[in-house]
This record gives C-alpha cells, structure tokens and sequence, in this order.
C-alpha cells in the first residue's frame, strides 16, 4: 500500500514539472524575447538618429562659411572684415575637398621630360591670309646720287676765300673762291698774243681760247679778256650744284686718300672752321668741297630680320617725320642695301624724300608703315611656339597632357607664327607653351613622321 502512494506521489511530481517546463519554455521564454528584440530594434532606432544628428551637424558646420586671413591663417572668423594684424581682406577659407577623375597609374608614372599633365586652353592651326604691315623706324640722310664735287682743274694759290664754314649753304653758280695760276696766265698771255699779232688765225684764236675753258677759265672772264686785252692775275672758280658745302681735301692729287666726311651717316659733327685757308697752294685735279643736295634727301629705314623676308623693292610706303608729324607722306623702298652697317644687325632700305618743301634736317628721326603683299597661310599665335635655340617644339594634347613635339616655322608677323610643318589641322597643341615647362633641359622632342 505504502509503494502505491509512493509511485502516485512521484508520478505527481513529474506531471507538475513538465507542466512547469512546458509553461516557461512555450510562454514565459518568447516573451523576454520579444522584449530583448524590442530593446535592440529601439537601440538601432536611436543610434540611426545619433548618425542623423551628427551628420546634420557636420553639414551645418560644412555649410558654415569662415573667413581667414592670406598671410595670417591662424585669423578665423565667421563674417568678412580685415586682418587685426596686418590689415588685409579676409577671405573666404576653402574647406571643401574635390575628388579628382580620370587620373591613372599609367597618367601618373608618365616621363616627365616628355609628358606633362595639364588642363590649361588649347588652340589649332588657323589658315587665314593676312594683310602684312611692317613698322620701321630710320632718319634722313643725304642722298648721295645727289653729290656735286668743286674741284681744282689747274695748281695754283688761293688769293680770296668766299665759304667762311663747313655745311654753308651755297647756290649754284656762287663764287667759291680766287685762285692764282701761273699756268693759266701763261695761257691768257698766248691767246692776247694771237690776238694781236695773228688776228686772222681763227683756228689758233679758237684753240687757245678753248684750252682756258677747259682750264676752268669762266667764260665771263674770257670776254673780259678779249676785250680789254688785259691779263687777269686772279681767276673765280664758281660752284655747279646747290647744296651744303662740305671740305675735301685730299693729300694726293686726283682726290686719292680724299677725307670725304660721312654725311650720309646722320652722324652728329660739330661745325668745325675750315682747314682750307687764304694763301694756302692747291694742286691739279685735288677735289676742294663737296657740294650735298638738301632737296633729294633719303630715309634709312632699318629693317629687322623677322620682318626681312616681306620687304621688297616696289613696297608702298607711309613716312610721319618726328621734326613734322602732321607732314607725313607717301613714297617707295627703291633700294634695300644688301650688307649690314657696322654694329648694327639690321638691313637698311633707301625710299627717296622730296624734300624741297619739308625741309627735314638731315638726321631727323621717321617713322614708316611699309605696305606689303598679303600672305595665306597656317598660323599659330606666338605664344603657342617654344623656341629652344636652332628648333622649335610646341605641346601637343594627347588625352589629359601634352607632348612636346617638333615643328618647322616660317614667317614671324605680330603675335603669329606661320607653322609650315610638324603638327596639322587636327592637332590641338597648348595656347601658352611656357606653362609646360621649368627648364629647356628636361623637352624631350617627339619627332613626328
């Protein structure tokens, strides 16, 4: 009996602790559980919003504008005004970072000295004709196919001198001076003695009469020979041209070693008096002065080489002298000497002055317009042309960079270059080559063929 109560009491027991079991595992478990995923969710709920707060702020504070100082850059502050310290503007400061496309390994371990990355303006060959017009800046000068020479065509002694300094103005047919000659007073004594002795010997008459013209004897002191039958000790030597007197004396006969000043040099000379003096002997055939047209003057205008391949003889040319700017005038180049003077790298083009009304002084400085023909070509502007001594490179656009390419050049006119080979229409090459480069030194020409 006691064994029976026994097994129902332990049978009782194990139905209360399954029943027990059964309730927390199928209620009281699912619950805390549900509560605990409540708890997180809540949890996630209010780190999200944590996130959002933050980013709010850091937008608030990017979107903030601050304002800092150039030279001061530990000064912040929230609006515009001026530094405390050295008094600048402040400006905005830049805190926004952009992130850079397009950028490769293979852009990056580019060779430097024949690849360079870069975003500034690009250009192209421009065919276009251009109207050329050439300023060049020249003086006057005497024009030399304008030179008369008074020479001495007999020896003798000068009794009276008429030109009392250099560069005086002397008109045609003015007496320069009075001479003494033995050899023409023998000459005027055999004509008086035909004349008296053989009056009808008109070939003898003739032949003497002849010779003192040749001698430079005038031929108003001849009809005052004949006709008063008196020798005349002093003979007139009279200038042929008109112009400035400029002395030339010579130590040799005929005018060899002459010392003829350089007038048409526009050089400045100081009016010196005259070397040549009353008494003093001149010998047969030695040049005295020369005589420079002030009426027929040139203009040098000095021509650099870039603008040498468009000048031409023939070229129309605009002249505004400095002495008279509102007398400006139009002429031609008529000559371009073909050597360079002493000391000087330009060629010099001769256009012939009218100067008769003017009245330019004689090295007075000009400007001209030459006029030249037109030209069509391929241009690049200047800039675009990196000389480097004997070549020229340009950088031509490959992708995001440049290459540095060679090509030929032609004619060089304002800020145009013509290009005549290396590059065509369809290259884009950089419109400021000098961004391209620190040294001439690190241009690796890529040659194209």
């Amino acid at each position: 009996m006691k064994k029976k109560k026994i097994a129902i009491i332990i049978s009782s027991v194990l139905v209360l602790l399954v029943a027990v079991a059964w309730i927390y595992f199928k209620v009281l478990l699912p619950k805390n559980d549900t509560h605990k995923q409540h708890e997180g969710m809540a949890g996630m709920e209010n780190m999200k919003m944590d996130t959002k707060d933050e980013s709010m702020k850091t937008t608030a504070a990017e979107e903030k504008v601050l304002y800092t100082c150039s030279m001061h850059p530990e000064i912040i502050r929230d609006k515009p005004g001026d530094c405390p310290i050295c008094g600048m503007h402040l400006v905005k400061k830049e805190n926004d970072s952009k992130k850079i496309h397009g950028i490769s390994l293979h852009t990056l371990i580019q060779p430097t000295n024949s690849y360079a990355v870069s975003r500034i303006p690009s250009t192209t060959l421009q065919q276009q004709e251009e109207a050329i017009e050439i300023n060049a800046l020249g003086y006057t000068a005497y024009n030399t196919t304008e030179v008369g020479a008074i020479s001495a065509r007999i020896s003798g002694r000068i009794e009276k001198l008429y030109v009392r300094f250099r560069y005086q103005l002397v008109k045609k047919g003015q007496k320069i001076m009075d001479i003494y000659s033995p050899e023409l007073l023998t000459a005027q004594q055999n004509l008086l003695f035909l004349l008296k002795n053989d009056p009808s010997n008109n070939s003898l008459i003739s032949a003497a009469k002849e010779k003192l013209l040749l001698l430079g004897f005038p031929s108003e002191q001849l009809q005052q020979l004949v006709s008063t039958q008196k020798t005349l000790f002093t003979v007139s030597v009279y200038s042929r041209y008109g112009g400035h007197i400029h002395e030339s004396l010579g130590k040799e006969m005929n005018g060899a070693g002459a010392e003829v000043p350089v007038m048409n040099e526009a050089t400045s000379l100081t009016t010196q008096e005259l070397s040549l003096k009353e008494g003093m002997y001149l010998q047969k055939g030695q040049t005295i002065f020369k005589v420079y047209s002030p009426n027929k003057v040139w203009a040098l205008l000095n021509i650099y080489p870039s603008d040498q391949p468009f000048i031409k003889v023939g070229n129309k040319v605009r002249i505004v002298p400095e002495a008279k700017p509102g007398n400006d005038f139009s002429s031609s180049i008529y000559f371009i000497e073909p050597f360079f003077r002493p000391g000087s790298k330009t060629l010099t083009a001769r256009v012939n002055v009218d100067n008769s009304v003017l009245q330019l002084p004689i090295g007075s400085q000009v400007r001209a317009t030459i006029f030249t023909n037109s030209i069509n070509a391929d241009w690049l502007p200047k800039d675009a042309v990196l000389s480097l001594g004997l070549e020229k490179v340009v950088f031509v656009k490959s992708g995001i960079g440049f290459k540095a390419q060679k090509v030929e050049t032609g004619l060089a006119y304002k800020n145009l270059i013509q290009i005549t080979g290396g590059i065509t229409m369809q290259d884009s090459v950089a419109a400021n080559a000098q961004f391209l480069m620190d040294s001439e030194s690190f241009i690796k020409i890529q040659r194209k063929d």
